[in-house]
């Protein structure tokens, strides 16, 4: 990933009634250290970000993502972020991103410098990685114990289970995992033997002519990109719905895909070893929905 842009927000109150935050934006060199070394984002992974998909300079899903930002900042008890203020960074980001193809714009709160007064904020844009061929190719997938019932997140709010936090070591593990299982990316599932998300994606099943993703109640991050597909499929006269998907329930699927806002649809070939229909035309399609300007 190639760094284009950074900007520090010096954030504002959730009330600030101004209309112009030009004055608390700083733009900083992308390749220089810009961070305390008392920042919590790095000392323990105390804070919340978003990666938005940018096509065009044209930054996918603003509103939905900033939605999301609030609500992990409720869970984390982190200030309220002015969301007019991070709109306005959102757009001065999307300018610095590739005027043709894909781009990726990063918005990071974390709880600040130790015992400081103040969260820290920024916002990066970036050339977007290459996705084409994992679009059209697919990922081989394995399924992964989360380690937690479905019920947990209910009965244990404090562990931040839908909330997109900077804490990605588990994350990331899941996904060396998985490669040494000889796949591409893995499934999380929980104690119990339910489907839950991938590490860095949302999960979509179609069974039939209906399309379905895990309840968000199991501590699943509520995705942006599948909120949007279902909000498509729907006006297409698709059925679509959240359920509570046993993981048996992958292996008999009709076609399945992990969707995420800058990988966007990603077929999935085979769970555990087990090859699936992939439906490269509607796959197809759906990518050139997900690649369309949407707000």
């Amino acid at each position: 990933m190639t760094w284009r842009f950074a900007l520090v927000i010096e954030p504002a109150a959730s009330d600030d009634p101004r209309t112009d935050f030009s004055g608390t934006f700083r733009e900083i060199d992308p390749s220089a250290p810009a961070l305390s070394v008392g920042e919590l984002s790095t000392q323990r992974g105390d804070g919340i970000f978003e990666s938005i998909g940018v096509v065009d300079r044209h930054a996918q899903e603003t509103q939905a993502h900033l939605d999301r930002l609030a609500h992990s900042a409720g869970l984390c008890d982190l200030p309220s972020p002015h969301l007019e203020q991070w709109r306005q960074a959102v757009a001065v980001a999307a300018a610095h991103c590739p005027p043709e193809g894909e781009g990726v714009i990063k918005l990071i709160l974390s709880r600040g410098v130790e015992h400081g007064p103040t969260p820290t904020a920024w916002v990066t844009a970036a050339q977007a990685a290459d996705n084409t061929a994992v679009r059209e190719r697919g990922v081989r997938v394995v399924t992964l114990d989360r380690g937690y019932g479905i019920d947990t997140p209910g009965r244990a709010p404090w562990l931040l289970l839908g909330a997109k936090t900077l804490s990605y070591a588990v994350n990331m593990a899941a996904i060396r995992e998985a490669k040494r299982r000889g796949a591409d990316d893995a499934i999380f599932v929980s104690s119990d033997g339910f489907v839950l998300e991938a590490p860095t994606a949302s999960l979509i099943l179609r069974i039939g002519d209906r399309f379905v993703t895990p309840a968000p109640n199991g501590g699943i991050l509520h995705g942006t990109t599948q909120l949007s597909l279902f909000e498509h499929l729907a006006a297409q006269g698709f059925e679509t719905g959240y359920e509570t998907i046993p993981v048996e329930s992958l292996a008999g699927a009709d076609a399945a895909w992990l969707v995420s806002s800058v990988r966007l649809a990603a077929p999935i070939t085979a769970v555990d070893g087990v090859g699936i229909a992939v439906d490269a035309e509607l796959t197809a399609s759906i990518n050139r929905y997900l690649l369309s300007p949407r707000d």
